[in-house]
């Protein structure tokens, strides 16, 4: 598990929940606030999956040259809100594996609903459920197995009402599982049960674990 950039993602406090979560589900988890864990080949073939949570943080062309290629490889990927989708701004190649990339939060925090839209592994038991935090407006690959969206009222931005967006997906890229959820932009947001478990699945189903 890799965390840092923006530190009002919390993104130290939200990985440690998640990693706490692994841990009991049975997995070694290692955690680190170092990119630099992407230049070690060895370490990252070894792993079932890379968990990330970093925000508006810039890689390095070799650093990212070592995540992309141990997802390819069959490495899991999996991450949730701007530690997944708003990571390097300036590396499109890392927002093609991740398969979208967030734009905007018109109106800031307010509560709204996410729809959960599709039956799978990540899903399953779930129902519709209200959040109250950002509304993540991302550009995302069409190519993207939607598991949850949630529509644009127009309250904020009149020209974007009726709008559903893309919450939570999954994807492949190369032989890795991919996931990623726009909830969580700070850590209390993973009281609520079903955010929580959109982001846990998906980290267990990225690392081969569900189906």
């Amino acid at each position: 598990m890799v965390w840092g950039g923006w530190d009002r993602h919390e993104p130290q406090q939200t990985t440690e929940r998640f990693a706490a979560l692994l841990r009991d589900q049975g997995f070694d988890v290692t955690v680190t606030g170092d990119l630099d864990v992407y230049l070690d080949a060895d370490l990252l073939a070894r792993q079932a999956v890379i968990v990330q949570c970093v925000t508006m943080s810039t890689i390095t062309p070799e650093q990212v040259k070592g995540l992309l290629n141990a997802v390819r490889g069959g490495v899991g990927f999996a991450g949730w809100h701007g530690g997944a989708g708003d990571s390097f701004r300036n590396t499109p190649d890392y927002q093609y594996m991740v398969g979208g990339q967030w734009v905007a939060h018109p109106g800031n925090i307010f509560e709204y609903t996410v729809q959960i839209t599709a039956d799978h592994a990540i899903t399953r038991g779930l129902r519709d459920f209200a959040m109250h935090s950002e509304q993540y407006y991302l550009h995302t690959d069409p190519s993207n197995t939607v598991l949850a969206t949630t529509t644009f009222t127009g309250e904020h931005d009149p020209w974007i009402a009726g709008t559903v967006m893309p919450v939570a997906w999954t994807r492949r890229y190369g032989q890795g599982r991919v996931a990623y959820c726009a909830l969580g932009h700070v850590n209390a947001d993973f009281e609520v049960m079903e955010a929580r478990e959109l982001v846990l699945r998906g980290l267990l189903w990225a690392a081969g674990q569900l189906d």
